[in-house]
């Protein structure tokens, strides 16, 4: 599973942050990025920022992309 976030579409809540921290984070410009062993990737962000999900976290990341007010997440299985 891989995974991004469209930033123009973020509302910057912060569920995916609290719903799977080990995949999603908000930095100060108030939008969620993903991050790779804890690199955020936000240098692109958008869909050039795009991460492999640890098979453990996968759920989470589903239930994240689920619950985005924004509807921003996008998971590619």
């Amino acid at each position: 599973m891989r995974v991004w976030i469209d930033q123009d579409l973020c509302t910057g809540d912060g569920l995916c942050a609290e719903i799977c921290p080990r995949v999603f984070t908000l930095l100060d410009d108030g939008l969620a990025y993903v991050t790779v062993d804890g690199r955020v990737l936000n240098d692109p962000g958008g869909s050039d920022g795009v991460a492999d999900v640890p098979a453990d976290a996968e759920d989470a990341v589903r239930e994240a992309a689920s619950e985005c007010p924004g509807e921003c997440i996008y998971i590619e299985e």
